[in-house]
């Protein structure tokens, strides 16, 4: 069964129709009095690695997210959106091309799009009469900007090579030390992270500064690096956290029963056995970070409303992916637990909905891609995944799939893997690593176990439940997981034939490339 036929079956084939093809406006005016008549300009700032439930509006109650939470207040929030991968670079480009990572080679974040001129979301919106801008990072290669101008200074160089690999199955041996990663756990005034999202807000600030009325509608993406690491955060911010972040609940045993993959992880990236004052020291940086970060977003929202652009702008906030901030014994990202796969979502545009709205179901990124594309009347090609969720926002009573979708076959795992979450349950399956370690699959009831502690697969009564969601999650994806992997597998073997790659300064340009990613990774 392929995609289309799917949805036909759940009742939403006409809704997918519907929504590739209807533009939408304003009624009326601007709170500004400003005509609704033109497109609205669409700005979003996608900032990196930021944990769902580090956030005001999401109901943390420690962290401090005034300018977030203000334009939450003035938006709707989604409870339950997905990183179509948690990573890098896939989760991107996953956004640029409207696909699923699988469908696009997006395995890593040493991967670029099947060409540098296929069809993009900036690229189908310059069609529809946008001047689509990025401003900061999109982790494209130093080749390829997919239909974006860029502005703010060149902050995507990366040299891709298409090249990964996979841990040894039974490679479980921890290696001596903690990761480097640790060293970059303090106060500080400066770094890369810091350095890089101080040029996005000048160059974001300045675009918006400059608009003027009868400039064409934009759609401009402020691509931002924290709360990622390295967790280096003024002191200021760190001090607003000292001794009041909670330290993760890690029942007794589970580390030890969790799917060989992320145990994989673990010592792939040296975290395990994390002391617990470095584990309290990382999460109350984190906080800090995430609080660092909606000051900056905080100065890109005052621009915007006292620009040309204010009133007749739809600004949606989400992220590439999440944080495991030492939850279930893991940090950094690769995971499919909540904390990394689950990602915040706002969208505010008050001249057409109220604010101060919640939808609960579930969606994912390539769902915000469609509703941008239905935004800006673009034409969606028409093997794009995802669906928009304009009809959403508009009528909170509407039908809506509440599924999402995400993969993960990158580095520091034995396999790749791939989860579906439908309505209260997420199934989690992975590919088998070789001929003796087969696949693994997770069932978890986010309603009766939001922590993802009690793996469901053993239980006999659940066994037509994990049929139906594997079957699910297969009619989304167009093949087998196991497939999928065979694919990855032989891409990584195979890599990118560069022309810039070849002759000595070729290679020596690749292997600097190569080292500046891996410290970002």
């Amino acid at each position: 069964m392929n995609r289309r036929d799917f949805l036909k079956t759940v009742g939403l084939g006409s809704l997918a129709t519907l929504v590739r093809s209807v533009p939408i406006r304003a009624s009326g005016k601007t709170p500004d009095g400003v005509p609704t008549s033109r497109k609205p300009n669409i700005l979003v700032i996608m900032s990196d690695e930021h944990n769902a439930g580090i956030l005001g509006c999401y109901g943390n109650r420690i962290i401090q997210t005034p300018n977030l939470d203000k334009l939450a207040a003035a938006g709707t929030v989604f409870q339950s959106c997905y990183t179509n991968s948690p990573l890098c670079v896939p989760a991107r480009l996953a956004f640029t091309s409207g696909k699923y990572i699988s469908r696009v080679g997006a395995w890593n974040n040493s991967c670029w799009l099947p060409s540098a001129d296929c069809p993009s979301l900036p690229r189908i919106l310059n069609t529809a009469g946008y001047e689509s801008v990025l401003c900061g990072k999109m982790h494209y290669d130093s080749t390829r900007r997919y239909g974006f101008r860029e502005i703010g200074g060149n902050m995507n160089n990366n040299f891709k090579n298409g090249r990964g690999t996979r841990r040894k199955a039974d490679d479980l041996t921890p290696t001596p030390g903690l990761s480097e990663r640790f060293n970059d756990f303090h106060a500080g005034e400066d770094s890369s992270i810091l350095n890089h999202d101080r040029r996005v807000t000048a160059g974001t600030v300045d675009f918006l500064e400059h608009r003027q009325a009868g400039d064409k509608p934009f759609f401009l993406l402020a691509g931002y690096l924290a709360p990622h690491f390295p967790l280096t955060v003024p002191q200021g911010y760190w001090d607003h956290y000292k001794g009041k972040v909670p330290m993760p609940v890690i029942p007794a045993g589970h580390l030890e029963s969790q799917p060989r993959n992320y145990k994989h992880l673990r010592i792939g990236f040296n975290v395990e056995d994390t002391p617990d004052d470095m584990v309290r020291k990382g999460r109350e940086l984190y906080y800090g970070l995430t609080e660092w970060l909606d000051n900056e977003v905080g100065k890109v929202l005052a621009a915007l409303a006292h620009s040309a652009a204010a009133g007749n702008t739809v600004v949606i906030y989400t992220t590439d992916h999440g944080e495991n901030m030492g939850e279930h014994g893991l940090w950094w990202k690769n995971a499919l637990y909540e904390h990394a796969a689950r990602v915040p979502l706002i969208v505010s545009w008050p001249a057409r909905w109220q604010g101060g709205q919640r939808r609960v179901g579930a969606c994912s990124l390539v769902d915000v891609v469609q509703t941008v594309a239905q935004i800006g009347g673009a034409r969606v090609p028409s093997d794009w995944n995802g669906d928009s969720m304009v009809p959403w926002l508009d009528h909170p009573q509407t039908r809506w799939k509440d599924k999402a979708v995400s993969e993960y076959y990158a580095h520091n795992i034995a396999s790749g893997y791939a989860m579906i979450r439908m309505g209260r349950f997420k199934y989690v399956y992975h590919t088998p690593a070789d001929a003796t370690h087969l696949a693994e699959r997770e069932l978890y009831d986010l309603e009766a176990d939001p922590g993802e502690f009690h793996n469901l697969v053993s239980d006999p009564s659940q066994k037509d439940r994990i049929q139906q969601m594997h079957a699910a999650l297969v009619a989304e994806l167009g093949e087998e997981p196991d497939q999928t992997e065979l694919r990855c597998r032989a891409d990584y073997q195979r890599g990118y034939d560069r022309p810039d790659q070849t002759g000595k300064n070729g290679r020596q340009k690749q292997k600097k490339k190569q080292r500046q990613k891996a410290a970002q990774e």
